[in-house]
């Protein structure tokens, strides 16, 4: 296989690693690059493959890491999802007791129980502790919330 193969290769991973962001496709293509080096310099298919291998794992194992922890030292981390919801403050909508309700969260109507033996009734305002599947386990605005991660509650 010629250099170039591997370089055009390279370059690819760096494109789609720009969509990905996940920080492994750049460590391939840095192998892909140590393999193009290994094909100019006369290395046949099976040395390049091999170096590909060697050179992508020792990248993946000892580079990516360090990237990463320097990545999120740099920029906070931003939940997504059901993990976002943790912290929020919903209105009941049809009271919430420890085995069934509903509430507006964030314009969405959820599926909602309480957290403990209470009920809310509607109207009252709750804040979400968790999210168990599709339903909002909730708890009163008021009650002191002490999950590692959660955006406070203004």
């Amino acid at each position: 296989m010629d250099w170039y193969w591997w370089i055009g290769a390279a370059l690819l991973l760096v494109v789609v690693e720009m969509v990905s962001l996940d920080l492994v496709l750049i460590m391939f293509a840095g192998g892909a690059i140590a393999a193009g080096i290994a094909s100019a310099l006369g290395l046949g298919l099976v040395g390049q493959i091999v170096v590909f291998g060697v050179v992508s794992t020792l990248l993946l194992l000892a580079l990516r890491p360090w990237l990463l922890k320097y990545l999120r030292q740099r920029t906070p981390l931003v939940e997504t999802g059901v993990a976002a919801l943790a912290g929020r403050t919903g209105t009941v909508v049809s009271e919430v007791s420890d085995e069934s309700g509903r509430i507006k969260l964030l314009g969405e109507v959820w599926t909602a129980r309480s957290l403990g033996d209470v009920t809310f009734p509607v109207g009252a305002d709750v804040r979400v502790v968790k999210i168990d599947g599709a339903t909002a386990v909730v708890d009163a605005v008021e009650a002191p919330y002490s999950s590692p991660g959660a955006p406070p509650v203004l």
